[in-house]
């Protein structure tokens, strides 16, 4: 007896550049079509990634320019398509989701996946951390499940958000080795020059901390004279962060690329990755770095880092918002790589055993 395929449907704001909007198309490309029916919501269908959405998943723009003016888009759509669940992410689309619920169908799984931790965020970048707070703590517990990125935020959503515990599940998020490696293979080096050659890669905001990273680069240049930044992303403070480089002196040293199709590629051809974020959920970029077989200096934002213990395979670990530890760190690792590359084992970031544990999930 062949079973009928269970529909899910995937909720996100965008496909802008992003760590979470990378995982969603991951899984939309790997979720078992044996067994699933991928759809996606988008509050509007646009972005970086938005080609690499499979061809065979139904995209259905909901038209909204906040989360707030989707819902009942929303609620036609979820009655609508009938999905046996819906995998929503990023604060916004997780508390629309579930403040809608009591409109759905009554069987209509609800699943959260936590992008980042919450309270960090709430407290830096929300302009009213008191209601966001009362948000989180009145709504995510109508989910079934709340999906978080390290046993950290598990325990952050059961203490601070009233989570119940047995509706909290830590899943990370998985690396598509294989994939990375082989893109990170054409073309040719993007970098010129002795070096050595250090790359960045995230949005352009506060909580990345590259503002911290270019206050650390002159104490670099004084042991490594020839050495180039390169920082890949786009975001809000990208005309401020320009203009700290040229304040700093670094104009020449320093190279905004903007959104890059194939990140990848400069990853491989570095010398060095650097995470300088001041909070991370987990910090996605670190991890395809060491899958390409670079060296990795991060700040201490992410708690995944000291869960998994790589610190030390590959990587090395600095206290955030400190230049001088960071530009040490930098140094150190310049003078120790001798061309190298060696790819790192990521067991626990495991795709195919990852997408087991999401295929359990929205099976049950």
């Amino acid at each position: 007896m062949i079973l009928p395929r269970k529909k899910v449907l995937f909720l996100i704001p965008s496909l802008n550049g992003g760590g979470a909007e990378r995982f969603f198309c991951l899984l939309l490309r790997h979720l078992d079509r044996k067994r699933f029916e991928p759809h996606l919501a988008l509050l509007q269908a646009r972005g970086d990634y938005i080609e690499d959405v499979p061809s065979d998943v139904m995209v259905h723009d909901l038209r909204a320019s906040r989360a707030r003016y989707s819902l009942w888009s929303l609620i036609r759509l979820v009655w609508r398509l009938r999905p046996y669940a819906v995998l929503s992410t990023l604060a916004n689309t997780n508390i629309a989701v579930t403040l809608v619920r009591p409109a759905l169908p009554a069987r209509t799984k609800v699943l959260l996946s936590e992008a980042t931790s919450p309270s960090a965020c709430i407290e830096t970048e929300e302009a009213h951390p008191e209601l966001w707070k009362w948000l989180y703590r009145t709504f995510y517990k109508r989910a079934d499940y709340v999906i978080c990125l390290s046993d950290a935020v598990v325990d952050e959503m059961e203490k601070q958000f009233n989570v119940p515990r047995e509706k909290l599940l830590r899943i990370y998020y998985p690396v598509d080795a294989e994939h990375i490696q082989k893109l990170a293979g054409m073309g040719q080096n993007p970098f010129s020059g002795s070096g050595p050659h250090l790359v960045a890669a995230g949005r352009l905001c506060w909580a990345k901390g590259f503002d911290v990273l270019l206050e650390a680069m002159p104490a670099v240049l004084q042991h490594h004279a020839s050495a180039r930044l390169t920082i890949l992303g786009e975001g809000n403070l990208r005309k401020e962060l320009t203009e700290q480089a040229r304040r700093l002196g670094l104009a020449d040293v320093v190279s905004f690329l903007g959104f890059q199709r194939n990140p990848w590629s400069y990853f491989r051809h570095a010398d060095l990755f650097i995470l300088s974020s001041r909070f991370e959920g987990l910090g996605y970029v670190w991890l395809e770095a060491l899958a390409v077989g670079t060296p990795v200096v991060a700040t201490d934002c992410s708690a995944v880092i000291r869960e998994v213990g790589v610190a030390g395979n590959g990587i090395v670990v600095v206290p955030t918002e400190d230049p001088a530890a960071l530009s040490s760190a930098i140094v150190s690792a310049c003078f120790r790589s001798n061309g190298a590359r060696n790819h790192n084992e990521l067991g626990s970031f495991d795709l195919a055993r990852i997408l087991d544990e999401y295929s359990m999930l929205l099976g049950k």
